[in-house]
């Protein structure tokens, strides 16, 4: 399975209204990973804005090095952008602004999507994809950074996930009808995202991105005691209030944990 080249172009002609990144577009059918020619591009000179997509990874990444499965199929693709010297410390609201924004133009498509911390795309409580930043960093600041992104559009998934195609076959409702249309939304998502970032700022982006969080109100165990999650930080850390006995909260203490120290994880489908 390849996306057409054209197709894609028409769909992002047809979706877009502004052109922030100048997409250069590289098809695959399978790749290693696509962070990965993406940075070797990179390195041979590409700009902002270049894309490498794919429909199988042989050796995809997922946050913190796990392996991220990727069977043919699926959507995978990295976009590289420019982070306007972005200091180190806030690199992952390069990663908020890219879940919002793909979260929220596929929603303006029919699809009722949720995001949950830090980075994970989910319908019907079920992953369809994720993201994952990479970044280069000079004396503080990054200078450059891709975002990566997997969304289960036709392969196979497990219990936890879901795939596009799945749910639009069982609601009858075709509103992404092709594999390029969707690879469309998600860069036209992306885009829209780190656009907000740079041209609104974090506190807005924040907003939107808190407004789609399924996390707010769950409540969590950190360190045998019991909390219960209220917010994000510009920085993506999750603000959790501890309770102080079984049924009331405390204003303090309150905690904040860095993306990777705790997994929310999934509910198992039946």
């Amino acid at each position: 399975m390849q996306l057409d080249r054209q197709q894609l172009q028409t769909s992002l002609e047809r979706g877009r209204k502004s052109a922030y990144l100048p997409f250069s577009l590289h098809i695959f059918d399978t790749v290693s990973s696509t962070n990965q020619i993406l940075w070797d591009l990179l390195a041979q000179g590409a700009s902002p804005g270049c894309v490498v997509i794919a429909t199988q990874q042989t050796a995809g990444k997922g946050q913190w090095g796990r392996q991220w499965i990727s069977p043919g199929g699926g959507l995978y693709l990295s976009l590289a952008i420019d982070p306007q010297q972005l200091p180190a410390r806030n690199s992952y609201q390069l990663t908020l602004a890219s879940a919002w924004g793909v979260a929220e133009k596929l929603r303006n498509c029919g699809i009722d999507l949720a995001i949950k911390w830090p980075n994970d795309l989910v319908l019907e409580q079920r992953k369809l994809g994720g993201i994952l930043t990479e970044t280069k960093i000079n004396q503080g600041k990054i200078n450059q950074a891709l975002i990566g992104i997997g969304i289960n559009w036709a392969n196979p998934v497990p219990k936890t996930g879901i795939n596009l195609q799945m749910w639009q076959a069982i609601k009858e409702q075709h509103v992404i009808p092709s594999l390029e249309d969707l690879a469309a939304q998600v860069l036209l998502g992306i885009e829209s995202g780190i656009q907000c970032l740079f041209q609104e700022g974090v506190n807005i982006l924040i907003s939107h991105y808190l407004q789609l969080l399924t996390n707010i109100g769950d409540r969590i165990c950190v360190n045998n005691a019991v909390g219960t999650v209220v917010g994000v930080t510009h920085t993506g850390e999750l603000h959790v209030r501890i309770h102080t006995d079984g049924t009331r909260l405390s204003r303090k203490p309150e905690i904040y944990l860095q993306p990777g120290t705790i997994s929310l994880g999934y509910c198992q489908s039946s």
